[in-house]
């Protein structure tokens, strides 16, 4: 079973690699002089770009799908194709297939397949409402993004 807490991630996760800049982090340690702060660097994080290709791929077909269903309207799926623009394109035949799995309503990330139709039903929830809690977290993701 897919949680709602996952499903969205997991569809959000191409908006959140799609150009959005994560600053790299800082954590403070005692060891200065007089117990002073100082900065101790972290290791930036190499985003996997090919699975962030598909899975925005997955994502736009999905809010296609949504679209189609009357659930939402065409600016997330317009948000979607701008944020796709801004990764490193990859295995087009595979950003074709996890697409098409996307516009049948399957979310395909992070390894896992689920209809929408299944996770709504095990959510005691409707596509219509999954669709719409995309819509939302992607409108969120973009407003976060430098225009």
């Amino acid at each position: 079973m897919i949680a709602r807490s996952a499903i969205l991630p997991a569809l959000a996760l191409s908006a959140m690699t799609a150009g959005v800049a994560v600053a790299q982090a800082t954590a403070p340690t005692t060891g200065g002089p007089e117990g002073a702060p100082t900065a101790q660097a972290t290791t930036p994080t190499v985003p996997d770009t090919t699975a962030a290709y598909e899975s925005a791929r997955n994502q736009l077909g999905v809010l296609t799908y949504c679209q189609d269903k009357g659930f939402i309207d065409g600016k997330a799926v317009e948000t979607q194709v701008k944020l796709l623009a801004m990764i490193p394109p990859g295995d087009t035949a595979a950003g074709d297939a996890a697409e098409t799995k996307g516009k049948t309503g399957t979310v395909s990330a992070m390894g896992v397949e689920r209809s929408l139709s299944e996770a709504a039903t095990e959510q005691k929830t409707t596509e219509d409402a999954l669709c719409r809690q995309m819509d939302t977290l992607l409108h969120q993701l973009a407003a976060q993004i430098p225009s």
